[in-house]
């Protein structure tokens, strides 16, 4: 076989080789990174609340449409559900919540925890117009 019948045949197998490793996920997904280089990436997906003397909470996170390193989903208590939107920045996690969608009626303002892989957060959670804070802790499941 010639050299230049070969190469389009070694073309293909690299251009399908490449086609493979781009369709698995990337390695930002699969790493560990450190608290201060989480990214609204790792906010992804469904979280845990424990908030200190409040029920539990479901928290999804999406892809914010607008905002391209910001977060949009749901906060989900018994008997209350808020919207919320917010991002990290060197490890530092802020989410707004609104209860109709056009005022902040909570904020909460943490840490990504060193060691966590970016799956779990601790802060407080403070209600608009209440002076007291909530410790909580996200944990993504």
């Amino acid at each position: 076989m010639n050299r230049n019948a070969a190469r389009p045949l070694a073309l293909a197998l690299g251009l399908a080789m490449g086609a493979a490793a781009f369709a698995q996920d990337p390695p930002a997904a699969t790493a560990c990174p450190k608290a201060q280089e989480a990214t609204h990436r790792d906010l992804l997906g469904t979280w845990k609340a424990d908030v200190e003397d409040l029920p539990a909470a479901d928290v999804v996170l999406r892809q914010h449409p607008e905002l391209a390193e910001s977060v949009r989903g749901s906060v989900r208590r018994p008997g209350r559900d808020s919207e919320a939107a917010g991002d990290v920045d060197e490890g530092e996690f802020t989410l707004e919540e609104s209860a109709d969608g056009v005022h902040i009626s909570a904020v909460w303002l943490g840490d990504v925890v060193e060691g966590s892989c970016a799956r779990e957060i601790r802060g407080t959670w403070q209600a608009d117009g209440e002076r007291t804070t909530h410790k909580f802790v996200l944990r993504k499941q």
